[in-house]
């Protein structure tokens, strides 16, 4: 069974990256370049797990998160925040919104994998 992962990253290079990664390792990466309407594709695609950049154009990850949290069909969804800002108060932000795991960019694949392994189990190879 294909796994599928919504992402909402506006740095090309690191949704480019991640898409490859979990690519690799047969998930479906579908890419958000902005927050604006992340909520309602999340809830309609109904995916496996999302990932989300604190810092977006149209909504923050902290915004959509809340968004996501405050449905109960969404409560469970495993929900990885991704920041350049490893900050305790961002750290602290993401765990009081509900967020499932947080990591700090830069980040190694095997720290990725590793992070989608212990959120989604048996996703990854």
């Amino acid at each position: 069974m294909t796994r599928h992962v919504v992402l909402v990253e506006d740095e090309t290079n690191i949704a480019e990256a991640i898409r490859f990664l979990l690519g690799r390792e047969g998930w479906r990466v579908e890419v958000l370049a902005n927050g604006t309407n992340a909520a309602h594709v999340i809830r309609d695609a109904r995916p496996d797990l999302v990932m989300l950049d604190v810092m977006l154009p149209g909504k923050t990850g902290f915004e959509i998160l809340a968004e996501l949290r405050a449905e109960e069909s969404m409560a469970d969804l495993p929900v990885l925040m991704l920041t350049a800002r490893g900050q305790t108060r961002d750290r602290d932000m993401a765990e009081a919104a509900g967020v499932s795991r947080f990591m700090t960019k830069p980040f190694s694949n095997q720290e990725m994998l590793d992070a989608v392994r212990s959120l989604v189990p048996g996703a990854v190879g």
